[in-house]
């Protein structure tokens, strides 16, 4: 018979940009991540002169976070350099959490790859960006695809630009890129339509206010749960509003770590912990009215009464009609033996 294996969910806190360009708040926030449970600490790696031009407008949800600059001057206050990344990546070495990094270019993706980080994760952003995610598959290292703003075509179509030049492992993350996303327009059964269509694991990158949400994911069988964490809600910067705070971060990885346990093999038996109520709980068959031995049985002549012991009522048609080898007492278990 075939089960379902157990699944445990790779947990990303989200980092990003929460540390506003200072260097010692994202170590603060890579300790963070450690203490909650997650399974690695990211953060994005970008230039911002690559990313975008003078003229790119804030995102709504930028906008409303208090920025007043373009979006490129607010990108070059948070990106970080190549010391700083190797600082955080010792810092995250030392600490005992896994370091990522999502690279928005080439340059970038370069210098993940003299980190010798263990994967890459192509943002929802760079789904149409071929050239970008045909670098980053060329590495050969394991790759998590966000498809936030996509539709399933879209999906494949970066799913088929990465299995023309890698056959590294891939995981592709349903997202919804609003901060926060409403959860009512979180769609979390795409996560089954792109499992079914790709064959490929999936994961959820989650946007949403609060846990609850990623915990479902968690549920119908996330290989990758991704959710941004910050040091405090009410920080100036584009993320920290839908960002869970160390304390709120740490109760959704126990959540989600419940859940997967709570899922099981998937195969229908008794729980251990079940066996010790089962004859309180089940009824048994019992005389209904003292019975000399010879008897014949028929219906009126048993009960099904608890503790369940002696034999089941399931095996009252078994027993009608056989000859009692011995009296019973009213409310006597009836056994095997008895007929």
């Amino acid at each position: 018979m075939k089960t379902n294996t157990p699944l445990r969910a790779y947990v990303i806190a989200e980092a990003g940009v929460n540390h506003n360009g200072d260097i010692a708040l994202a170590e603060r926030l890579v300790d963070a991540a450690k203490a909650a449970g997650a399974d690695a600490v990211k953060f994005q790696t970008f230039r911002a002169d690559l990313l975008a031009t003078d003229a790119a407008s804030l995102a709504p949800y930028q906008a409303a976070s208090g920025e007043a600059a373009g979006q490129k001057s607010m990108l070059a206050r948070l990106e970080l350099d190549e010391a700083a990344h190797r600082r955080l990546q010792a810092h995250s070495r030392r600490a005992g959490i896994e370091f990522l990094s999502t690279p928005f270019d080439e340059d970038s993706a370069d210098l993940l790859e003299r980190l010798d980080v263990p994967l890459f994760k192509i943002p929802s952003g760079e789904i149409t960006n071929k050239a970008l995610i045909e670098h980053v598959a060329r590495k050969g290292r394991p790759l998590i695809l966000s498809t936030g703003m996509s539709d399933l075509g879209e999906v494949k179509r970066a799913v088929g630009w990465i299995r023309a030049v890698s056959a590294a492992p891939l995981t592709v993350l349903h997202c919804v890129t609003e901060y926060p996303a409403p959860a009512d327009q979180v769609n979390l059964r795409a996560m089954a339509a792109m499992r079914d269509a790709l064959g490929l694991p999936v994961g959820y990158s989650d946007h949403t206010l609060g846990a609850e949400i990623a915990v479902a994911a968690a549920a119908l069988g996330a290989s990758v749960i991704e959710k941004h964490l910050t040091l405090d809600r009410t920080m100036p910067g584009p993320d920290h509003a839908a960002s869970l705070e160390p304390a709120e971060f740490a109760a959704m990885v126990r959540q989600i770590r419940a859940v997967e346990s709570a899922l099981g093999d998937g195969v229908k038996r008794p729980a251990p912990c079940e066996e010790k109520n089962r004859a309180a709980a089940r009824r048994g068959l019992v005389a209904a009215r003292d019975l000399p031995a010879g008897r014949a049985l028929v219906r009126a002549d048993l009960a099904a009464k608890r503790p369940g012991l002696g034999l089941s009522p399931a095996d009252l048609d078994r027993v009608l009609g056989k000859a009692l080898k011995r009296p019973l007492r009213r409310d006597e278990a009836l056994t095997e033996d008895c007929v």
